[in-house]
């Protein structure tokens, strides 16, 4: 006679730890505190908003400033998820001056925005207003996902800004290592991207529900096991609030302006223009090699938007750079950035990067 497999038994504290959290839940909306961290509007334009974040009380400023830069479509929660797990407040508590580049949302006008309004415009202006509000210091860029994409091309585009170091998390170069993308390419091919083009002119870019859509599809596994994770982790107050927070930023996710989303259909998707490290901004020709800043790019070990090796393709293009250092962390896309291992993974390996390359500490050392 089969044996049937033993099932722990929880103890006694975890069931009352677990009752807690439910009942918390339910008379107070959820665990997650998500207080925004407090920030200033120092500079802004045409989808374009530089804030700066209010310095923690009793903390003395230390290092240069940092500047965060967002990819499209996904809110800045990216960087503030929830406290107690939010990049913006580890760099503010540790006295390290910090910005964000936000986009703010994208409505049918902003249609005929291409790329290269971030590129050569947004991230440009957002590197220079935050040295001159930091008294004229270089700034560390730091950039997630098509966030990163946008830095290094601005960073390769211009050389005179003042940029200390760059860091990128989970951007792709090379979208051929994309496997979410290897089963859309065929139908890609056989209709010329004819139905996709048609579809965003319609509609003037890619609508909130598609995007959010695409982010959930990389993750379907965990979509599908979700109820299971949440029923063994009843007790996991922490575990907790972090779903509360993703779901929030979830629901945060905008649309993409069309021309710009176009842009990234043809050049990126179908064309795969990065892989060779140029991009034409119109007259103005981004070369990544041109990049001489030291730059600090992290993976994610599970991530399925941006894979590990797509994104290592990035460190071969970094042929003039200063400094070129690639790190592998736990989490997908959104986790290696505020997940929660990353606290123990990619903040101290930033925090090093940033102490390392502060131009005070440098002159220092020099001396």
């Amino acid at each position: 006679m089969a044996l049937l497999p033993l099932v722990p038994v929880p103890r006694p504290e975890a069931i009352a730890t677990a009752a807690g959290n439910l009942a918390h839940k339910v008379l107070y909306g959820g665990l997650a505190d998500l207080r925004p961290m407090p920030r200033t509007l120092v500079a802004d334009g045409e989808l374009r908003e530089l804030y700066r974040y209010r310095p923690a009380a009793g903390v003395p400023a230390s290092g240069d400033p940092v500047l965060l830069v967002m990819p499209l479509a996904a809110p800045s929660l990216c960087y503030d998820l929830r406290r107690g797990c939010s990049l913006v407040e580890h760099l503010v508590t540790g006295g390290r001056p910090t910005y964000l580049l936000e986009y703010g949302a994208v409505a049918f006008r902003n249609r005929n925005l291409g790329l290269e309004h971030w590129i050569a415009d947004a991230v440009p202006e957002a590197i220079r207003q935050t040295s001159q509000d930091a008294g004229g210091r270089p700034v560390h860029v730091v950039a997630w996902s098509l966030g990163g994409i946008f830095a290094i091309l601005s960073a390769a585009a211009y050389d005179d800004l003042p940029i200390a170091s760059l860091t990128v998390f989970g951007s792709p170069f090379d979208v051929t290592q994309v496997p979410l993308v290897a089963p859309f390419r065929p139908l890609v091919d056989l209709t010329d991207g004819r139905i996709i083009t048609a579809a965003y002119q319609l509609l003037g870019g890619a609508p909130k529900p598609f995007v959010r859509w695409a982010f959930q599809l990389s993750s379907v596994q965990k979509l599908v096991t979700k109820p299971v994770a949440v029923a063994t982790h009843l007790a996991d107050a922490d575990y907790l609030a972090q779903l509360e927070a993703v779901e929030r930023f979830m629901h945060g996710i905008v649309a993409y302006p069309g021309r710009s989303f176009g842009q990234l259909y043809h050049r990126f998707l179908r064309r795969n223009e990065l892989v060779g490290g140029t991009f034409d901004l119109g007259g103005r020709l981004a070369r990544v090699a041109d990049v001489t800043h030291p730059v600090l790019v992290f993976a994610g070990c599970t991530d399925g938007i941006a894979p590990v090796a797509s994104v290592r393709h990035l460190t071969t293009l970094l042929t003039g750079s200063a400094d070129v250092r690639f790190e592998v962390v736990p989490g997908g896309h959104l986790g290696m950035l505020t997940g929660r291992r990353a606290r123990e993974t990619s903040w101290p390996t930033l925090d090093a990067w940033l102490a390392q390359y502060d131009a005070a500490r440098a002159a220092t050392s020099r001396g």
